[in-house]
This record gives C-alpha cells, structure tokens and sequence, in this order.
C-alpha cells in the first residue's frame, strides 16, 4: 500500500512537472511575437517620422524655389495707356520674408531629417531623451509659426495683386503677369503645407513626451 502510494505521488509530481513545462514553452513564443510586434510597430513610428521629414524639406524646397523664380515682364493698360510692368518677388518685403522663412525651415529639415535617418539606419531610438523631444518640439513650434506668419503676410500682398485697389485706376495686375502670380501662389501654398507638417511633428513628439 505505501508502495502504491509512493508511486502514485510520484506520478502526480511528474505530470505536474510536465504541465509547467508545456505552459513555459508554449509561454516564450507568445513573449517573443509580442516583442516582435511592438518592434514592428515602432519600426513603422520611426519610417513614419524619416518621411515626415523628408516631405517637410521638400515642401519647403518648393516653396522656396517658386518663390526665387517669381518675375515677369508685361505691359498693363490704365486709360487707355499701355504701361510697362516688372514684377519680381524681391519687389514685396512679404515676399522676402517668405524667402527667408523657407530658407530656414529647409536648413532645419535638411538637419532632422540627417539625424532621423542615421538613428533609423542604426536602429537606434528616433527620440533618444525628453531633452531631445523638448528641443525638436520647441524647433517645430517655433518655425511652424514663422512659416504661418510669412504665408498670411505673402497672402494679403498676392490678393491685392488679383484685386487691384478700390477707387483707383489700378488693374488686376494677375492679368498680365499671371506667371508671376502662379509662382507667388505655389510658394505659398506649399509654405502653409509645411507649416501644416511641422505641427504634426510638433504632435509626434507630445505624444511621445505624454508617453515617456
């Protein structure tokens, strides 16, 4: 009898025994498919963030370019009198300011993006630190508003090109000089857009501050 029971406490340990085993590896794939899971998706985070940036620099270099290539010649006619006309972008201080703005703004992209993209190449974390995500917050922010501030000013001088002046003589001046308009236009469309990419940059790394 104390044979029989030896024997069949023995049995139990070794089916308890086994059953732990079983449940610690069928338990380390589930860790490691989690793991790699959440490495996929901060993987994604961080590609997410390198193209962010890369669109931000190009936006920027758009703006900046059709802005630098806004001129053109013409002739307008007030009276009956043929006019000749000369428009370029460096006519209107709006105009330079936005130049200077963008110019700016892909200086600072050309810089995050190359920082962004090495720590993306070395597998390295985008945001490194809370000082880190402070700094480029604070970047964002700071240029986000400049780039806001150069595209409201542009807009109002780029209006009054297409409307003229009340009371006066003063034609559409769009009319014929409808290259330099079309340029003028770009430049600030694109200026808003980044403006509009450097604030979701601005959201990313709250999230990320909010987080961590």
């Amino acid at each position: 009898m104390l044979g029989g029971r030896k024997t069949t406490a023995c049995n139990e340990e070794v089916a308890e025994s086994k059953a732990v085993e079983n449940g610690t590896t069928t338990s380390v794939p589930q860790a490691k498919s989690s793991s790699s899971q959440l490495g996929a998706l901060l993987r994604k985070a961080d590609v997410a963030h390198v193209c962010l940036r890369l669109l931000c620099m190009a936006s920027s270099v758009t703006a900046l370019s059709s802005m630098l290539t806004a001129r053109q010649a013409s002739t307008v006619t007030i009276y009956g009198f043929h006019l000749p006309v000369y428009s370029k972008w460096s006519f209107a201080q709006s105009f330079v300011y936005v130049v200077g703005v963008t110019a700016t703004v892909t200086v600072y992209s050309l810089l995050q993006l190359l920082i962004s993209g090495s720590r993306l190449l070395r597998k390295s974390p985008m945001i490194p630190s809370r000082n880190h995500a402070w700094l480029s917050f604070a970047g964002d922010q700071v240029f986000a508003y400049a780039l806001m501030s150069a595209g409201s000013a542009a807009s109002g001088v780029s209006n009054l090109n297409r409307t003229g002046i009340r009371h006066t003589p003063l034609p559409n001046f769009c009319k014929p000089l409808d290259i330099f308009c079309d340029h003028i236009a770009i430049s600030i469309a694109f200026t808003f857009l980044s403006c509009l990419l450097l604030a979701t940059s601005a959201v990313q790394s709250v999230i990320w501050l909010s987080n961590n």
